[in-house]
């Protein structure tokens, strides 16, 4: 698990229920286009917004879809380390290949506590796993600092890997230095991946992607030419991609009553409005996620009208595998009616 893309799953729903039959359809469609691996339920599976039973029936199904064919990780993670150790255990059952830890959110735990109170508990009790410690300040409002990761990796082994979705390079070169060579660094930010793969001082593996949810042979190309060293033909599609890469987190200015304010649709609303747009399966968001703007949905529209008029083979492996005309789909509104509020 050292290098690849991985791509983080969304959830898709027919109306309330999980779409069993769209998550399997989705793990195919990733295997076809040669994945390295998939991430069941992690924040683009909108694991906040799922039970527990239906976490653990996500994971079931996307280990059993993946077995032999590509990597699967389990996102596995809490702000309650018993629940994550309960979660590890259910997906270690079903044979999966590593865990997802986030930062435990919200009750904010420092540093040291995250290390001996989380992350360290769950590799002991699960020491044959990978553990991979997902670090994202930004949603969670703590960290796992890079001195506390090297200290778990020196004494757990199984904890060899982290994505990374600081946003900091600084972090990300800190971390290197600390946890040495033979550790693998994951991009956990798609837009930042080419500068972390290339970087000397960070030489990340790989990514666990969103926007593989609809372009996984592109995504997975990029990685591997980048693991090659050929950064030239990796920034060419880098910049191919690029476009797409600005829908993980969707930002408008809207106009209300009171003044104008900034309406920021974060992932996973935006790659599971354009796969829907793109006859993908998906539904909509669990709520308090709820849909797009008018203006977030022709940002979407534009993005994908941008990547479909010059690179029109980054999307072809979706037209050929859910047999749908893209042009079509991304230029016919009643292809995306109900998608967006009204008004604001």
């Amino acid at each position: 698990m050292k290098t690849g893309c991985f791509t983080a799953m969304i959830t898709p729903f027919n109306g309330e229920m999980v779409d069993i039959d769209g998550i399997e359809k989705l793990v195919s469609f990733q295997i076809q286009s040669g994945i390295t691996g998939v991430l069941a339920v992690g924040t683009t599976g909108e694991s906040p917004a799922l039970s527990w039973e239906e976490h653990h029936r996500v994971t079931q199904v996307i280990a059993s879809a993946s077995k032999g064919k590509c990597l699967c990780i389990a996102g596995a993670g809490s702000n309650n380390t018993q629940e994550a150790i309960e979660a590890s255990r259910h997906a270690v059952a079903l044979g999966v290949d590593a865990l997802l830890l986030v930062d435990p959110y919200y009750n904010g735990p420092s540093s040291l506590e995250i290390r001996k109170e989380y992350v360290e508990p769950v590799a002991a009790a699960f020491p044959d796993t990978r553990i991979i410690p997902y670090v994202i300040p930004g949603r969670t409002g703590t960290q796992l600092l890079p001195e506390d990761l090297a200290i778990a990796f020196k004494t757990h082994p199984n904890v060899a890997t982290v994505k990374e979705a600081t946003g900091n390079l600084d972090n990300m070169r800190r971390t290197r230095k600390c946890c040495g060579p033979d550790f693998t660094i994951l991009s956990g930010d798609d837009a930042l991946t080419f500068d972390m793969m290339s970087d000397p001082g960070i030489l990340a593996g790989g990514m666990i992607a969103v926007i593989s949810n609809v372009a996984p042979a592109a995504m997975s190309e990029m990685v591997r030419l980048l693991n090659q060293g050929n950064q030239a033909e990796g920034r060419r599609l880098k910049a191919a991609l690029d476009p797409l890469f600005d829908l993980v987190t969707v930002k408008t200015l809207e106009a209300t009553v009171h003044g104008e304010v900034v309406c920021r649709a974060r992932n996973p609303l935006a790659i599971k409005t354009l796969m829907a747009i793109l006859g993908m399966p998906s539904g909509g968001c669990r709520r308090p996620l709820g849909k797009m703007t008018q203006k977030g949905l022709e940002k979407i529209l534009s993005a994908a009208r941008t990547v479909q008029k010059a690179n029109p083979e980054l999307l072809k492996p979706v037209a050929d595998f859910f047999e749908v005309n893209i042009e079509e789909r991304l230029n016919t509104p009643v292809y995306w009616k109900g998608l967006a509020y009204d008004n604001y």
